[in-house]
């Protein structure tokens, strides 16, 4: 069995691989692409509409990244008890290879994940505290938010792999490891392109970037000029995401600043324009995360024992299936 350290990168010949694929996707079903994203982003916003506590916790890059690795870890003790269970030395010895942020940053995530109940703790009758886990609520909406990212990639190649997962809840821990671990191994996801980067690295970020995503008209892709999205105001994305107005005004004049937005009156008024730069990168880095997740739904259903977790998910974004990237 391989060590976890034997992969923990992606070598620059598999990170070569998941671009082109990421490419091939986007290249060869444009529109259509363009339109599951959607879709996709409308599924995600509801979620966070129906549990906003919760989906914060991956509303922005550094959340999603801490948030699925500790969801990772959960799983892969679940599956595969030998495995290292989810403690706080178990999160920072994950990041030891990947120095992304600090241990007090690590910790004060988990800290709060604790004490918002998304993880627990189980103790025993002596009193020591065995390691944590994920909450029922939360091992629930990982699920969904998986199962969102398997329709859309089901509605590009006539699969069947949303059903497959809801055939047995207990698939989404086999999925959901190797898929995060392929895209924390994958620096084209960890590192955004920079007019992505400008949203979700701010907080709920991701969430203001998936609201403009939702407005795109049908076919989007398909022309190579700025779109119209409407008229959208800075308050109206604030009271959905519980966000500061003012918050929202900086993360749009910002977006204005590099030419992404553009409003057809002053002071942010009138219709809003989203410009083609923005779209290409968005769909070319969301490319990366679909096609992770499409590896692990294949290597899960050829039948992956779970204690191989620790080795390969490095390599699940280059080992695309060829049906997922066919035109």
């Amino acid at each position: 069995m391989a060590e976890p350290c034997d992969m923990m990168a992606a070598d620059k010949t598999e990170t070569a691989k998941a671009g082109a694929s990421a490419h091939r996707l986007v290249a060869c079903d444009g529109p259509a692409f363009v339109d599951v994203l959607r879709e996709a982003a409308e599924k995600l916003l509801a979620m966070h509409d129906r549990a906003p506590r919760i989906v914060r916790y991956v509303a922005s890059m550094q959340k999603w990244l801490i948030t699925q690795t500790i969801i990772a870890l959960h799983f892969e003790h679940k599956l595969a008890p030998a495995r290292p269970p989810l403690t706080a030395t178990s999160l920072v010895g994950f990041f030891a290879e990947r120095p992304l942020y600090s241990r007090n940053t690590l910790i004060a995530h988990l800290a709060e994940m604790r004490a918002y109940g998304l993880v627990t703790e189980r103790r025993n009758g002596d009193g020591r505290v065995r390691p944590l886990f994920l909450s029922g609520e939360a091992e629930a909406l990982i699920g969904q938010w998986l199962a969102a990212h398997l329709s859309a990639l089901d509605r590009l190649d006539g699969g069947d792999s949303a059903s497959w997962l809801a055939a047995d809840p207990q698939r989404t821990g086999m999925v959901q490891p190797l898929a995060a671990r392929s895209l924390l191994s994958d620096p084209g996801w960890v590192h955004p392109p920079a007019s992505v980067d400008l949203f979700v690295r701010t907080e709920t970020g991701s969430n203001i970037l998936h609201d403009l995503i939702c407005r795109l008209p049908s076919g989007a892709a398909s022309e190579d000029r700025p779109f119209c999205l409407g008229a959208l105001h800075a308050s109206e994305i604030s009271r959905r995401h519980t966000l500061s107005r003012g918050h929202v005004q900086r993360v749009f004049s910002r977006a204005r600043a590099e030419g992404l937005l553009v409003w057809s009156q002053s002071g942010n008024r009138g219709e809003l324009f989203v410009s083609q730069a923005l779209i290409r990168d968005y769909t070319a880095w969301q490319a990366r995360k679909f096609l992770a997740i499409a590896a692990a739904c294949d290597r899960a259903r050829g039948g992956l024992h779970p204690e191989s977790y620790a080795g390969g998910q490095a390599r699940a974004a280059g080992a695309i299936a060829p049906d997922r990237v066919a035109s």
